[in-house]
């Protein structure tokens, strides 16, 4: 049977390897023995070994100790730290990025003798800071995301906000392009005033018009009064047209027209309006292609897109759907929902699905696990049916039923006229792109 004395060389080689750092001293701060990690955490040069509490590259540990135990009430008499263990965070700057660590620390008996040692474990927070922030802040609204180009578009929008220039946010359905023209009004000098969303293809050709200018009574069949559009209830605040893409060609000049002198005549009027109207616009298309394609006006294109901004797909960004998870869990219990987790294997069906819907389908997904949990917990079965079938190998041979044939032939033919578009295939084929995406994995085509 091997003595205590007999481990202590295993011992140090352990904790030479953990990742977290580990700090011996004396009494009075002096260090004999500290392990890589404290080193590499704290930021200083591995071939320089630490030697006080009280020089750490410019942190005074002994005195942050000192602070800790005094604000955790662990102090004796004369002032000085009693040896009870306490905790304590404190933020670095290590190679030019901030570090969050946290310190744990306490006085430790040497067996049967009077003398006591200090031990002083480190663990990085960063990542865990990060995340808290992420899922905490105001800041970004309700724009959850760690990813970098998500992240440089709130950046940018941190900066227009508060301007006048109108905003074109393009990107697939379910991206949050509606919660970032909310947030981009929230940050704006006109907070206080209307946001007014318009879903501009969830009106009908023939009524879109009066919808964004109003009327006035007897302008046409069941006009019975004077009513105000859009861009007068938006006065002094801020119009949102999504899916502006879907405003009929031949009333995009009257839209220009409006958006640059701040004008326009209701239908049935002959005297303008004046009206004081910032305008966000989304499209699930690129307008630019429409441009080219002579079926959106380029003067208008321009004039929507001064400053543009393309949402990346969550496909794109899959480092955000467990943030995306963690916070929607968050959200339903919220709504009443039962507190839940997810198994490793629902969080890699998660991470593995390409998400054709986007946030607004992790969403769904997510309370669809919350509904269907097992004893608290999500598991693969409790995921929707086309998560938990994508990958999986299409019916044997679709191609002999002739109603399946034929849907492959024609999606297959909009898929090489669209040059491997789906976004355009699905145009083309008159359906939205979700429904594209699970016809195209029902038949097998990749």
């Amino acid at each position: 049977m091997p003595h205590t004395e007999d481990l202590l060389p295993v011992l140090e080689t352990v904790v030479s390897f953990i990742d977290e750092g580990v700090i011996i001293t004396e009494p009075s701060g002096r260090i004999i023995y500290h392990n890589p990690a404290a080193q590499e955490l704290l930021g200083l040069d591995l071939d320089h070994p630490l030697t006080h509490l009280r020089d750490l590259a410019g942190l005074n540990l002994q005195k942050r100790i000192l602070q800790a135990a005094i604000e955790a009430g662990e102090v004796d008499a004369a002032g000085r730290p009693s040896g009870r263990f306490v905790r304590f965070h404190e933020a670095l700057e290590v190679r030019g990025e901030s570090r969050y660590l946290g310190f744990h620390t306490g006085l430790v008996s040497l067996g049967r003798e009077e003398q006591r040692l200090r031990l002083v474990l480190i663990e990085n927070l960063t990542e865990r800071k990060q995340l808290e922030s992420v899922l905490n802040r105001d800041r970004h609204g309700p724009i959850i995301t760690n990813d970098p180009a998500m992240l440089e578009i709130l950046q940018r929008i941190d900066q227009v906000a508060p301007t006048d220039a109108f905003v074109l946010l393009q990107g697939e359905s379910g991206t949050g392009k509606t919660q970032l023209a909310r947030h981009i009004h929230k940050l704006s000098r006109r907070s206080h005033r209307p946001f007014v969303e318009v879903n501009c293809a969830a009106i009908p050709e023939s009524l879109i018009e009066s919808e964004l200018f109003g009327h006035r009574k007897g302008a046409f069949t069941g006009a019975s009064h004077d009513r105000p559009g859009r861009f007068q209830t938006a006065h002094q605040g801020t119009l949102f047209l999504d899916e502006v893409s879907e405003i009929p060609l031949n009333l995009q000049a009257k839209l220009l027209r409006a958006i640059q002198d701040q004008a326009f005549e209701p239908v049935g009027a002959d005297e303008p309006v004046q009206v004081d109207v910032r305008i966000i616009a989304a499209s699930n298309r690129n307008l630019r292609d429409l441009v080219e394609e002579g079926k959106f006006r380029a003067d208008l294109y321009y004039r929507l897109a001064v400053i543009p901004l393309v949402v990346p797909p969550l496909r794109e960004r899959p480092g955000d759907i467990p943030l995306l998870l963690k916070h929607f869990c968050r959200v339903m219990q919220d709504r009443g929902y039962p507190r839940v987790e997810a198994t490793d294997g629902a969080r890699r069906l998660l991470m593995d699905y390409p998400w054709p819907g986007n946030v607004r389908e992790l969403e769904n997904a997510i309370e669809h696990g919350i509904i269907c949990a097992v004893d608290g917990r999500i598991e693969v079965e409790s995921l929707p049916q086309d998560i938990r079938l994508y990958g999986k190998a299409p019916p044997a041979r679709p191609e002999e039923d002739p109603e399946l044939a034929e849907e492959r032939r024609r999606i297959l033919a909009a898929l090489e006229q669209a040059n491997g578009s789906r976004t355009v295939a699905a145009g083309l084929l008159g359906i939205d792109r979700s429904t594209l995406w699970r016809r195209m994995m029902k038949l097998g085509i990749k």
